[in-house]
């Protein structure tokens, strides 16, 4: 159902407005990382938002909101991880890398933590984490996603699950891409390179290409390229720190702004808010007609707990997720200037940036 919008220029308080609705979706995701449940589960992803809304928001107010929810968050999602436990799998690992380097970032440190993760991360290769080997071969599309009966990992390869025997849906490759991206970003920034290298992972953009968009909803790939493309933004300038130059992905940059409207027409709020923060990443402004469309969605469709997306979901990884792109497409950003988080990547991609 299309919803009815109320252009902002008829609001008065429009920035008012945008503040409490993002104040609003601030507070529903620390009320759900205060719970001990889905704290274990996901900590590690939660510490991740507010530190790095802390850390990019040009509203000091909100800046030190999500400062003082991440340290008291850090402080006890390190009192749970004194050590990395007995025997891990690589997303064991993985997950507390993840929650290490946010940690790290919120004033948290432990450097015996961070030897014991290296060591561990050491046992396993590229493949393990990644799925994939990003030096001999392009993200594949044989890699199965988690069985729906059981939850169940499953080899790559496998077209039935080993437990249950029920068929397996296997993830697109770009889905198995963006995963690797924020895998490979992760290690990388915090110096656990285990899962590989990010430029030899980012090394496959141009195979990528080109993206199909929605096609009417013919391409059932579509929602894993926008993510993969808004993911090629959030890891190439820190999730936020930065701007990005347009020329050097210029078929992402138009990308995103066709599949805009399209995420609004399917009244997805979680991909909505995405696309907008990595708009503006390429210097799109809130007058702009695109990201002043997009805000204006976002805003209407807040439900009343403050939350973005189905209310009504199980999935608790879902409701602050969505709330947190959400909010984080209709907040001011404090951009550090227009770079890369690997400024070594720029020659490549500028020898890559073919026009559209």
């Amino acid at each position: 159902m299309q919803r009815k919008l109320t252009p902002r220029h008829a609001r008065p308080d429009a920035g008012r407005e945008r503040a409490r609705a993002v104040r609003r979706g601030l507070e529903f995701i620390y009320a759900i990382a205060c719970e001990p449940q889905h704290f274990a589960e996901y900590g590690s992803d939660l510490l991740n938002c507010f530190y790095f809304t802390a850390a990019t928001s040009r509203d000091a107010t909100l800046g030190r909101a999500a400062w003082r929810m991440g340290r008291e968050r850090a402080r006890q999602w390190r009192r749970e991880r004194p050590a990395v436990p007995p025997d891990p799998d690589a997303d064991t690992i993985l997950d507390y890398l993840h929650g290490s380097l946010a940690a790290d970032y919120l004033g948290y440190s432990d450097p015996r933590l961070k030897r014991q993760l290296a060591l561990a991360a050491a046992r396993f290769s590229s493949r393990d984490y990644l799925s994939f080997d990003p030096l001999t071969e392009p993200p594949p599309s044989d890699v199965p996603a988690e069985c729906e009966e059981c939850g169940l990992w499953n080899e790559r390869g496998r077209k039935r699950c080993r437990k249950c025997r029920k068929g397996l849906a296997q993830m697109s490759r770009y889905l198995v891409w963006y995963d690797a991206l924020t895998r490979a970003y992760t290690g990388e920034c915090y110096g656990v390179t285990a899962s590989g290298r990010f430029a030899d992972v980012f090394g496959w953009l141009p195979a990528m290409r080109p993206y199909r968009g929605r096609e009417g909803g013919r391409n059932p790939d579509w929602y894993d390229e926008v993510y993969a493309v808004t993911h090629i933004v959030y890891t190439l300038n820190d999730y936020d720190l930065y701007q990005l130059s347009p020329r050097w992905l210029p078929a992402e940059f138009a990308f995103l702004k066709e599949s805009l409207p399209e995420s609004i027409a399917t009244d997805d709020p979680e991909m909505a808010g995405e696309i907008i923060v990595a708009l503006k990443a390429f210097k799109l402004e809130d007058g702009h007609a695109l990201i002043r469309e997009g805000m204006e969605y976002l805003l209407a469709c807040q439900n009343a707990d403050g939350s973005w997306g189905d209310p009504e979901a199980n999935w608790i990884y879902a409701r602050y997720h969505s709330t947190w792109t959400a909010f984080d497409g209709i907040r001011d950003h404090a951009w550090r200037g227009t770079r890369l988080r690997f400024p070594n990547l720029k020659p490549f991609l500028l020898q890559h940036a073919r026009p559209v």
